[in-house]
């Protein structure tokens, strides 16, 4: 498990690399990347900053990473979560996950996607020409999440 809360961008390829590199037990791994968009709603999108609080944050996106290891067969996982002041088309999050199997990389990558949409500790501040607003938290991921719960 490799969980890093970072400023600087990643390469996902590399990442995956890394991830698999000797393991032939691997029959599947799946990659999530989130990018900024440039656009909110109706609304243009210039720039998002992402705060955190450093030990909170990545205690909490551990939490979540050992949770999917306890439901899934994972041969590996990896999250990269980065913050500060990012740009449309930016790279924001990169979640990796690997297992002999498909249906349990799959699973365990929209688990982990899900949940660190509405538990990791990130606030988003938006800004266009305009305005720069704080992001809410959305009922739609709220719902995504809750097929998790136990």
């Amino acid at each position: 498990m490799t969980v890093r809360v970072q400023r600087e961008d990643f390469d996902t390829a590399a990442e995956l690399d890394r991830l698999t590199a000797g393991n032939t037990q691997v029959g599947a791994a799946v990659t999530f990347t989130g990018l900024v968009r440039d656009f909110a709603g109706s609304a243009g999108v210039r720039r998002m900053t992402l705060e955190h609080y450093p030990g909170m944050t990545q205690r909490q996106l551990e939490a979540i990473v050992v949770e999917a290891q306890q439901r899934w067969p994972l041969d590996g996982c990896l999250v990269i979560h980065r913050y500060g002041e990012l740009a449309p088309g930016d790279r924001i999050v990169l979640v990796i996950t690997t297992s002999a199997h498909r249906q349990a990389a799959f699973e365990a990558s929209a688990f982990l996607v899900d949940w660190l949409k509405t538990r990791a500790p990130f606030w988003k501040l938006e800004e266009n020409d305009s305005e720069r607003r704080w992001v809410e938290a959305k009922a739609s991921d709220d719902e995504a999440a809750a097929r998790w719960r136990r």
